[in-house]
C-alpha cells in the first residue's frame, strides 16, 4: 500500500497537481487523495484505472492494484465501510456480543483476535490490533464525529483476556464516555423488550449527508443505502436508545463496575 501510494504522489506530482486539485478531478477528498498516497488507505481497482487515465500512465497504477500481495490484513468486504467510517460526521453503533471497535482496549482487541477461529498467526493479531486502534483517531480529531454507541450490559460482564483485560477496558469506557461528541448507552439484562433482537448494526451519516447502514455477519457484510432500508434501522436504533439506561445511568453503572474490581 506504501509503495502504491508513493507511486501515486509521484504520477500526481509529474502530471503538476496538488492533493486538493487531485481530489477535486476525481469527485473525492482531499483527506482520501492524502491517505492513498501515504499507504493508509487501499488504492481500489475503479478509482487505480481513473487516475491511470487521467495521469496518464499507461495503466501502471491498475497493475500495481492488480498485483499487489493478498495480506488480508483488513477482509476486503470490511474495507468499503472503514473508508466510510474514516469519513463520517455522525455513528450510530449497537453491539449485543463484543464492544465495538472504536471502543476497544489494545489488550480487549487483542483478546478478541485472540479468539478467532481458525487461529490467527502471531504477526497476523498485531497487525489487526494496530490497525483497529488506528481507526479509534475519529473520536478524538480536531472535529471529532458525533457517536452514539449502545452495548449490552453482556458484553462488559464478558471478561474477555483475563481480568486485568477487563477491568482496563472498564476504565476505558468511563474514560471514552466523558469524550465530547460521544454518548455511550448500556442496554441492561433482564428486559421484557428489545429492538435489537435482529443482531449489530451501524448507522452512519457521510459528510454529504448521505445515510448508510452496515451489517456484519460471520463472514462477510452489507452496506445498506436504500433510503427506506436506513430507514428501518434509525428507527430500531431510536427505539433501543429509549430502552437502554441513558449516558449518566450508563457511567454509574460503570463507576459501580469499577469499584468492585
Amino acid at each position: 500500500m506504501k509503495l502504491v501510494g508513493a507511486l501515486v504522489a509521484r504520477f500526481r506530482e509529474d502530471a503538476g497537481f496538488t492533493q486538493r486539485e487531485l481530489a477535486e478531478r476525481i469527485c473525492a477528498g482531499e483527506e482520501t487523495v492524502a491517505s492513498v498516497e501515504q499507504g493508509r488507505r487501499p488504492l481500489k481497482p475503479d478509482l487505480a484505472r481513473l487516475l491511470d487515465r487521467l495521469l496518464d500512465t499507461k495503466h501502471a497504477l491498475e497493475t500495481a492494484v492488480d498485483n499487489m500481495p493478498e495480506i488480508d490484513l483488513i477482509p476486503a468486504w470490511a474495507e468499503q465501510y472503514m473508508d466510510l467510517e474514516r469519513d463520517a460526521i455522525a455513528l450510530s453503533w449497537f453491539e449485543n456480543q463484543v464492544l465495538p471497535g472504536l471502543l476497544q482496549t489494545e489488550g480487549y482487541a487483542r483478546a478478541v483476535f485472540r479468539t478467532d477461529v481458525p487461529a490467527l498467526r502471531a504477526e497476523e493479531i498485531e497487525q489487526r490490533v494496530a490497525a483497529r486502534l488506528a481507526r479509534q483517531d475519529i473520536l478524538r480529531r480536531a472535529e471529532p464525529a458525533t457517536a452514539s454507541f449502545i452495548v449490552s450490559e453482556a458484553v462488559l460482564v464478558d471478561r474477555l483476556g483475563g481480568d486485568g483485560v477487563h477491568a482496563g477496558t472498564l476504565r476505558h469506557l468511563r474514560s471514552c464516555a466523558d469524550l465530547p461528541g460521544i454518548a455511550l448507552q448500556v442496554m441492561p439484562l433482564g428486559r421484557q423488550t428489545h429492538a435489537g433482537l435482529s443482531g449489530p448494526f451501524i448507522v452512519l451519516e457521510s459528510p454529504d449527508h448521505q445515510h448508510l447502514g452496515y451489517a456484519e455477519t460471520q463472514r462477510g457484510s452489507q452496506l445498506i443505502s436504500h433510503p427506506d432500508e436506513v430507514s428501518i434501522l434509525e428507527r430500531k436504533y431510536a427505539m433501543l436508545r429509549t430502552q437502554a439506561l441513558n449516558s449518566e445511568e450508563t457511567k454509574g453503572l460503570l463507576d459501580r463496575l469499577l469499584g468492585e474490581q
